[in-house]
């Protein structure tokens, strides 16, 4: 399991434990403060310049201090804002024991393409939105001059996952996210065009994000080589035999996102346990 398992969830996964999910969490004022600043949108422009400016004089540094600058980057994260791929099914057992459900703007995306797409769903415990919605409009009304209700959705329980399943079929990976670890407040749905924190564990190697707690197989006999799964990877995992006109994983570089299984047309591919794989026991 992930370490986050282990210190927040007590040898559980710790994103299934409704008490990172607590209302009473978002009364400490360590994390109202980060959260003003992440919802501050001209703060946070400036953060994500600086942060892609670091990305640029990080590879040209020795790889020792460019190793060093990533661990504490990491670390760093791990405390403030730290993510962690899940499959669908846990995103069902998530919204399972939440009371609240709400679709707002995803900033990666508004940063990267200066538009607004509805990816992330903030959720609480709480009933019609929580102190969750009660915040995000107070620093809206505070950043912004006042409260668009349009830039917001409380959703059912049976919308959010509707809308969840339709961003699988766009490739989009399910990720969980911490305000202040171990507070989880939302759920995004990330690719490795615009969403920073992919780009930050992928393309730039300073993890930001967990690995899944599973990691994907192909059953051989069932596979047909269509390759549709391939498109949807955003992590390089699957490659395609010429000779045997099949398609395989690269356990190493699964993420264990699953989103693959939904246009495998066979049911060729299944989620195994993370821990049970000789290759891909990391996080």
């Amino acid at each position: 399991m992930c370490e986050f398992c282990l210190k927040h969830g007590e040898g559980k996964k710790w994103y299934l434990q409704a008490k990172n999910y607590s209302e009473d969490m978002l009364s400490d004022l360590r994390r109202l403060k980060f959260l003003e600043h992440f919802f501050n949108s001209e703060a946070l422009e400036q953060d994500i310049v600086k942060m892609n400016q670091g990305f640029g004089r990080l590879k040209k540094l020795p790889w020792f201090l460019r190793t060093l600058f990533t661990r504490m980057i990491t670390h760093k994260m791990k405390k403030e804002h730290f993510g962690q791929v899940i499959p669908i099914e846990e995103v069902e057992q998530i919204f399972a024991f939440t009371n609240s459900i709400i679709r707002v703007a995803c900033v990666c995306r508004q940063s990267t393409l200066g538009q607004e797409k509805r990816y992330c769903y903030g959720i609480s415990l709480g009933p019609n939105g929580g102190k969750l919605l009660e915040l995000y409009k107070e620093l809206k009304e505070k950043f912004n001059g006042g409260v668009d209700d349009n830039r917001f959705e409380v959703l059912t329980k049976e919308e959010a996952l509707a809308a969840i399943r339709s961003h699988e079929r766009e490739g989009l990976c399910h990720t969980v996210w911490t305000f202040l670890s171990p507070f989880v407040g939302g759920i995004c749905n990330c690719d490795r065009a615009d969403c920073l924190a992919m780009k930050s564990t992928i393309t730039h190697a300073v993890p930001v994000m967990f690995r899944a707690e599973y990691v994907a197989t192909i059953d051989q006999d069932s596979c047909n080589g269509c390759r549709q799964c391939m498109q949807l990877c955003q992590f390089g995992a699957l490659s395609h035999s010429a000779s045997t006109k099949k398609t395989s994983v690269d356990q190493n570089w699964c993420y264990g996102c699953g989103i693959c299984r939904s246009v495998c047309e066979t049911n060729a591919i299944s989620l195994l346990d993370r821990a049970e794989s000789p290759v891909a026991n990391m996080w």
